[in-house]
C-alpha cells in the first residue's frame, strides 16, 4: 500500500469525523479553525503523493476545497461527508498494473 493510499484513508476518516454534526463543529470551533488548516495541509500532501504515484487525486482536490469552504455551516457538513466518502472509495480501489513496453 502506497503512502498516498494510507493518507487517503487517514484524511477520509478525519473528514467523516468532521462531518458528524455536533462533534465535528465542536472540534473545528474549539480549535479556532486550526483543524481546517491541518486538513488543508494533509490534503495537499496527499495530492502531491497521489500525483507522483499516478493515482486518482480528485478526492484530495475536493478536500482542499472543503478545507477552504468548511466554515460555512451546512455546506461544510455536506463537503466533509462527500470528501470523506470519496477519499475512502479511492483509497479502497485497487491500483491498475503498469503496462510496460516489451517488444
Amino acid at each position: 500500500m502506497t503512502g498516498s493510499r494510507v493518507l487517503k484513508w487517514i484524511t477520509g476518516a478525519f473528514e467523516v469525523f468532521l462531518a458528524i454534526p455536533v462533534v465535528g463543529a465542536a472540534v473545528v470551533l474549539g480549535s479556532a479553525y486550526t483543524a481546517l488548516g491541518v486538513m488543508f495541509i494533509l490534503h495537499v500532501i496527499t495530492l502531491i503523493l497521489s500525483a507522483k504515484n499516478k493515482e486518482p487525486f480528485y478526492g484530495s482536490i475536493l478536500g482542499i476545497i472543503t478545507s477552504v469552504l468548511a466554515w460555512i455551516p451546512l455546506l461544510g457538513w455536506i463537503l466533509h461527508l462527500i470528501t470523506g466518502i470519496l477519499l475512502m472509495v479511492t483509497a479502497a480501489q485497487k491500483s491498475k498494473p503498469s503496462v510496460s513496453n516489451q517488444s
